[in-house]
């Protein structure tokens, strides 16, 4: 079973976010902010990460710089969820190594259809 890592602030979207993934048969595990993320990285590398890109302590950005830099954080699959559908952002995730790009608020099929086009599911 692969196992996504989700790493959101709000406990809400954290929630749904499970439910979600549970539901396409991943094992998921969460963390709050991107510090605790890459502390969850550091104990075992997931298949995928499903991130926001705005959080206190560490936001999605910096996580993703960390991440990418850990031994065998190239692996992961990675999703970077916003709120904005500006250029700049996108290009940013992408920059620091994002694979795919979603908004928010997203629903079941949204996430599905990323997950395919990034090979997870």
């Amino acid at each position: 079973m692969k196992h996504c890592l989700v790493v959101d602030d709000s406990a809400v979207v954290r929630k749904v976010a499970r439910r979600i993934l549970e539901g396409l048969s991943f094992r998921v595990s969460e963390a709050e902010d991107g510090r605790q993320g890459i502390l969850a990285c550091q104990g075992g590398m997931p298949d995928a990460v499903f991130l926001d890109g705005t959080m206190p302590v560490m936001d999605g950005y910096e996580f993703l710089k960390e991440l990418r830099r850990m031994p065998g954080g190239d692996g992961p699959k990675v999703v970077f969820c916003a709120t904005e559908n500006e250029v700049a952002p996108i290009a940013r995730a992408m920059r620091a190594g994002a694979d795919g790009y979603m908004l928010k608020p997203f629903d079941r099929e949204s996430v599905t259809a990323k997950f395919q086009d990034i090979g997870l599911v």
